[in-house]
């Protein structure tokens, strides 16, 4: 197993999916990394040979925020919203959905409103007793 970045990257995969596992690498970043190091994105990732996963090393970790630097961003943007109390904020604060998302009849679970599905109502012969 490749291992770029900290994670293991699947060998059985293409290396543009195989990429993908990385946090804060998607398809379309994936492609422009493997087209800037030349690498044929179809080729699996158990192929790489030492010096594209080198490449690919150098790049990834000098050209992208990645894994622990971009979740820690990531948090103390959230951060920053509850500090200055603005309505992003509130909402994260709540576990409410932040977009703009209806709530009314969706979010239930977020909502803590779950409701359990009833049967039809009728009671069988050995309740009924």
């Amino acid at each position: 197993m490749p291992r770029i970045a900290g994670i293991n990257i699947p060998d059985n995969k293409q290396i543009e999916f195989a990429l993908t596992y990385i946090y804060g690498i998607g398809r379309s970043s994936a492609r422009k990394i493997l087209l800037y190091v030349g690498i044929e994105p179809k080729k699996k990732a158990a192929e790489l040979t030492a010096n594209e996963l080198a490449q690919l090393k150098d790049i990834i970790e000098k050209k992208y925020k990645i894994e622990g630097e971009l979740r820690r961003e990531v948090m103390m943007n959230v951060k920053r919203l509850k500090d200055i109390s603005s309505w992003r904020g509130m909402r994260h604060m709540k576990g409410l959905p932040v977009r703009g998302q209806r709530t009314k009849t969706n979010t239930r679970t977020v909502r803590g409103n779950v409701r359990k599905t009833v049967g039809s109502g009728r009671k069988s012969a050995a309740e009924a007793k």
